[in-house]
């Protein structure tokens, strides 16, 4: 598969900078610098190592600072703010939108927040306060107060000179929001609308009454499927008595997207999304050691389960080559249900009406699975070994590990789920460790009763 042009630009970017590091050309390095995008720079210092992105970041424009703070994980921002001036710091964030200013709020010191929380006028202050009082992962942490709002009794004409006279619209308004005297949300008025719409006609003629408005305790990954389903470039966000707070843009949606992607994959193996990559050795080490603990220990479980049958296989050894079979097929069974489960959840398309059905219908899977592949690994282990009570033994273990990694991959991450634990991070350990368990005891166990 071929890279995107986005990544071949990034691993161009990357080699001429660590080629003008190593060469110490650093006029070189800021000419390169004031090239990118603010998202684009913040990735490059992503994959540099740290004294290497001290240098860059002291060599960046003073001017696109603080986008590039806002860009960056979590645990390397903390590392550029660490190495910045306080002066630096609030030159840099104090010109932030007000959501981008509530994202990096609590990373920056207390004395750089107080000088551009004063800085600020009246009605930024109240915005920042809006914003900050929800859960930075809610429709209200991802929200932008900076809006356009109008009355339904204008005309168009009005609108449009009233636009002129700002100068300036906020990014990616697509469209206008129609609010009555008390702030409350009555309906949207398009751009496009606004542009091809003979100007006498007033907003209520006009408008889009039918546009759905999210609450502010809705959820990101729920802000993100509802800009998905109706194909939305900004949506609004309305408090229970459906006064208009700000808005949700797709810009902030992508990033949702982004994170929820790379936590999901990085949780598999027990890390952080905000992980810096170049973090110091003992602090990486000291992360993933708890998870290799847990691994150590459900390691152990198999061995412990392999160990009550030992003297069994040291009569039938053909079962020592054979066990890493029935484990395997459970292990791979039980994941494909398991993800599948995962991303249903993720989707809000699993909950407790439609979950019995989907355990019956994994539940068939793998046991027509569990019977086409019991066939043919009988029929190979009962040629190689020459012995069909062998093949029959391993055929009829492998029909009960699927099923049971059917049955695994599919409760397990429902029941995380009630119980608040996010199955992504813990579920892949518990179905690898009842795959484990359940084969060899199911194999081994069979062996001793049949064989012995």
């Amino acid at each position: 598969m071929s890279a995107s042009p986005q990544h071949e630009n990034t691993h161009e970017h990357l080699r001429l900078l660590a080629g003008n590091l190593d060469s110490g050309a650093l006029s070189k390095i800021e000419a390169q610098l004031n090239e990118l995008h603010p998202a684009e720079i913040a990735n490059l210092l992503e994959s540099l190592p740290l004294q290497n992105r001290r240098i860059v970041w002291e060599l960046t424009n003073p001017e696109l600072a603080g986008d590039i703070l806002v860009e960056v994980n979590d645990e390397v921002r903390l590392g550029l703010i660490e190495h910045t001036d306080e002066d630096d710091l609030v030159a840099a964030v104090g010109s932030l939108d007000t959501d981008d200013l509530a994202d990096i709020f609590e990373d920056l010191p207390k004395v750089v927040l107080h000088q551009v929380v004063r800085a600020m006028s009246n009605q930024d202050r109240r915005r920042l306060q809006s914003v900050m009082s929800y859960d930075e992962d809610s429709a209200g942490g991802l929200m932008n107060p900076d809006m356009v709002t109008i009355r339904p009794n204008v005309d168009l004409g009005v609108v449009l000179r009233y636009l002129r006279q700002r100068t300036e619209l906020p990014a990616n308004t697509d469209k206008l929001f129609v609010v009555d005297r008390d702030d409350r949300y009555l309906g949207i008025l398009n751009i496009s609308d606004l542009l091809t719409t003979n100007s006498k006609e007033s907003v209520s003629n006009t408008m889009i009454t039918d546009q759905k408005a999210l609450l502010p305790t809705l959820s990101a990954n729920e802000v993100a499927l509802f800009f998905e389903d109706y194909n939305l470039v900004s949506a609004p966000v309305v408090d229970e008595d459906n006064r208009l707070l700000g808005r949700i843009t797709v810009d902030d949606v992508v990033d949702v997207i982004r994170d929820e992607a790379d936590r999901s994959l990085l949780s598999l193996a027990g890390l952080d999304e905000d992980d810096d990559m170049f973090a110091p050795v003992t602090r990486s080490a000291k992360r993933r050691a708890v998870w290799l603990g847990i691994n150590l220990f459900t390691a152990f479980l198999a061995a412990w389960v392999i160990g009550i049958f030992a003297a069994t296989i040291e009569q039938v050894v053909a079962l020592a080559v054979l066990m890493p079979i029935v484990a395997s097929m459970g292990g791979i069974a039980g994941s494909q249900t398991l993800m599948l489960v995962i991303r249903g959840i993720a989707l809000n398309q699993i909950g407790t009406t439609n979950a019995r059905w989907l355990l019956w219908k994994e539940l068939a899977v793998g046991s027509l699975n569990g019977i086409l592949w019991a066939c043919v690994v009988a029929a190979i282990t009962g040629f190689w070994f020459q012995s069909q009570s062998l093949g029959l033994l391993i055929g009829v273990a492998l029909v009960i590990n699927l099923i049971v990694a059917a049955l695994a991959g599919a409760t397990i991450p429902l029941t995380l789920k009630k119980m608040n634990i996010d199955p992504a991070i813990a579920g892949g350990v518990i179905l690898t460790t009842v795959t484990d368990v359940i084969g060899f005891f199911s194999f081994l166990g069979l062996a001793t009763v049949f064989l012995i």
